[in-house]
């Protein structure tokens, strides 16, 4: 038997090294993933070049798994400020980190990046291409796009977001719309500009052979990018959202057809009521491939405490679908992050990925839960803080204010509900004060 790919592997009934891996995280049977590893329902992304890749499933019946944004830009240059991002990302069991870079030596960056990091990492080429070649936007190519895609492939990244759904037709369903934000997705106002300015088609539709051929040599991922996902609370569910959905859903059975695995990525800024349709909507068209989405954002007035808009529209979706969270932290809209926002963004995309596998019972998903509240009831704080999903903040807040009494904290001290019900249960007076008005 002879396959390139995850997917073409388990098409063939073989169960390769990253499957039986990501089987083993999942408590799922190593032919439980391959089965809907062959349907496309579950996607590896595992590029044969990453040699320290410690491989994760994504998709229906999985954790759900949440990626960290860093990389240099020309406002911040810090290299090292942005590998220790990367290790402060992969220390917190970060599953996915995004290399965004577009200033600069990004080739070196990315290569120490991949070398470095067990978490899988994906990539923007259309980021890159206008760093990388040094070329005006419109003097580019569509061979320019192209070799910027086989680039980071050969260097071992495991997805890459290609907007190849923005085409001619997608276009007009939004200038017809009328947006209050436009296009706020970065790639896909670059290939808009770019198409507007020559005339032409999006390269990565009218070469979508290529760029699959490219991705197919390396199993690299085509993450599919949502260039019209909303801005604004406003433009969500929108015609050009829909109509750009509607490419991206082709795009997608044409790339397994080659042999490819995909991630569809999705909104955005939308309102509670609207998610968990979108996420739907989303799977319908899309053939039920791994959704990939930012947020979504369930409320534009909030610069600065975005990671919390961010966490609540992220648990909503990923107990109606979703599969993937892209964190935001509180430095969104406003700057690149430092290490605190990182670190902020990382806990509030954590917890909502966690809320969502309770609600969607996998396997297992409650039992730190239960190991917690287990602890809690024994006011045994050493376990608290093992359990907690950050240890360092929860032992030192509760540090910050020492207890006057054992085992309960500042709050509620001797009148610790856990502490009084315990006590009686286990025959004992709960008493606060003494005849000589000394209270123990």
């Amino acid at each position: 038997m002879h396959y390139k790919t995850q997917i073409e592997a388990a098409k063939q009934g073989i169960l390769t090294d990253q499957v039986k891996l990501a089987a083993e995280k999942e408590n799922r049977s190593a032919e439980w993933i391959r089965e809907r590893l062959a349907n496309g329902v579950i996607t590896i992304p595992a590029n044969i070049h990453h040699q320290s890749l410690s491989a994760e499933g994504i998709g229906d019946g999985l954790k759900t798994k949440i990626n960290v944004n860093l990389g240099i830009s020309g406002d911040a240059k810090n290299y090292d400020l942005e590998m220790n991002k990367v290790k402060m990302a992969v220390k917190m069991g970060t599953e996915s980190i995004m290399d965004l870079s577009n200033y600069g030596k990004t080739h070196e960056f990315r290569e120490k990046l991949i070398e470095y990091s067990p978490a899988m990492i994906g990539t923007v080429p259309m980021y890159d291409a206008i760093g990388y070649l040094e070329k005006d936007l419109l003097k580019m190519t569509a061979d320019d796009f192209l070799r910027v895609v086989e680039a980071h492939a050969k260097e071992g990244v495991d997805f890459m977001t290609i907007h190849a759904g923005i085409n001619r037709r997608a276009i007009e369903g939004f200038k017809r719309s009328g947006r209050r934000m436009n296009i706020v997705s970065r790639g896909g106002s670059l290939l808009f500009a770019w198409m507007e300015m020559t005339g032409n088609e999006n390269p990565f539709f009218e070469h979508y052979n290529d760029v699959l051929e490219i991705l197919h040599e390396h199993d690299a991922v085509i993450s599919i990018g949502d260039s019209l996902r909303p801005g604004c609370l406003d433009d969500s569910t929108d015609a050009g959202q829909i109509g750009e959905l509607i490419e991206i859903g082709y795009l997608t059975d044409r790339a397994w057809k080659a042999g490819v695995q995909v991630l569809v990525e999705g909104p955005g800024h939308m309102a509670i009521d609207e998610i968990a349709a979108n996420m739907k909507l989303q799977k319908r068209l899309c053939h039920n491939a791994p959704f990939y989405v930012l947020g979504p954002l369930v409320t534009d007035i909030a610069p600065g405490y975005d990671h919390i808009t961010s966490a609540i529209g992220g648990a909503i979706a990923a107990s109606n679908g979703a599969n993937f969270l892209c964190y935001v932290t509180p430095a969104e809209h406003l700057r690149l992050p430092d290490l605190t926002d990182v670190r902020d963004g990382i806990i509030a995309a954590k917890i909502a990925a966690h809320a969502a596998d309770i609600a969607n019972k996998l396997p297992g998903a409650r039992d730190q839960d239960n190991r917690m509240a287990d602890a809690r009831q024994k006011l045994d704080w050493d376990a608290m803080f093992k359990e907690a999903i950050d240890p360092e903040k929860a032992k030192r807040y509760y540090e910050s204010v020492p207890p006057a009494q054992k085992h309960t904290c500042s709050m509620c001290g001797k009148m610790c509900a856990v502490r009084t019900t315990n006590k009686i249960l286990s025959g004992e007076k709960v008493i606060f004060c003494d005849e000589d008005g000394d209270c123990s």
